[in-house]
């Protein structure tokens, strides 16, 4: 859900439900490191509930269309980490000749 303004659509608060800090200081983390992004920030309105508030403003730029965009950046993120994950394994496999060993 999205909380904001129709006629400054450059900040914005969204409420993501059934996540938590994992995804939010993720999202908080790719979202400052985008130029356009001047200020973000997070909040969890009570331990109770499975909601977490992210604020966005920018220097101009849709909060929507920047949030969607840290969105797909960490999921690249993401996929990254899981093959460089996955070729260690397999190194480490292949090095230590367990072959016949299934590790997952």
């Amino acid at each position: 859900m999205e909380h904001g303004s129709y006629q400054d659509q450059s900040k914005a608060t969204f409420s993501l439900t059934d996540e938590d800090h994992t995804l939010a200081n993720s999202l908080r983390f790719t979202l400052n490191q985008d130029s356009r992004v001047t200020f973000c920030g997070y909040s969890i309105p009570h331990p109770s509930d499975a909601r977490v508030n992210i604020r966005v403003q920018t220097t101009g730029d849709a909060a929507r269309e920047v949030l969607k965009d840290s969105c797909q950046d960490l999921m690249l993120m993401c996929q990254h980490v899981r093959s460089t994950f996955d070729q260690a394994v397999l190194d480490f496999k292949n090095q230590k000749n367990l072959e016949a060993v299934n590790i997952k």
